[in-house]
């Protein structure tokens, strides 16, 4: 065995195969219920994503969207474009960055987006549906603590505190009254 190499290549081949199966699956699913989601929205799943990023972030670059998003800049820029034609993003140069863009969701797009989470029904999202046993059995969701760590080493630790950053803001800003989402009162309304 190769000194530089601290597993074996079985191990290594197993691990990815399990890991890139598993996600394939995993994913198909998440993407098939988003689509459903966000239909009657005249949305798509990048175009969603972005609305959801610029109210996190709050003034994002495109650079952060893609970064954030997981998508190429082209993406995050060309998907951003037609948002903002619609009416639900404004493009912005800060005084001190001329050289970024920065995207910020417009009143309308903070609408469209909110209308998108009052429409969520847990019930037809499967992979949370796949998920109630392990809640039922523990009294709790899956973690992901592991997953987190794996992706943290990909994807470093900006991508992991962006995205606890953004849970957290979730947290804050809504609550779930007898099964309906709302947005708390100090959440900065514009």
């Amino acid at each position: 065995m190769d000194n530089n190499v601290p597993y074996s290549v079985k191990q290594s081949i197993l691990f990815s195969h399990k890991v890139a199966q598993l996600s394939k699956a995993l994913w198909k699913s998440v993407e098939k219920d988003w689509q459903t989601w966000i239909k009657p929205f005249d949305l798509n799943i990048n175009e969603h994503h972005i609305l959801w990023i610029s109210y996190h972030l709050e003034g994002a670059s495109i650079s952060d969207v893609a970064r954030f998003g997981v998508m190429h800049v082209s993406t995050a820029f060309n998907f951003s474009k037609k948002l903002e034609e619609r009416g639900l993003l404004a493009f912005s140069k800060k005084e001190n960055d001329k050289r970024n863009t920065y995207i910020y969701l417009t009143d309308a797009g903070e609408e469209l987006l909110m209308k998108t989470l009052e429409n969520y029904k847990p019930s037809t999202y499967t992979v949370y549906g796949g998920a109630l046993p392990i809640k039922d059995l523990y009294g709790k969701f899956p973690e992901f603590s592991e997953l987190m760590s794996i992706v943290r080493h990909v994807y470093g630790h900006d991508f992991i505190d962006i995205f606890e950053k953004s849970l957290e803001k979730f947290e804050e800003d809504f609550t779930d009254e007898d099964g309906i989402l709302t947005r708390k009162i100090t959440a900065n309304v514009k």
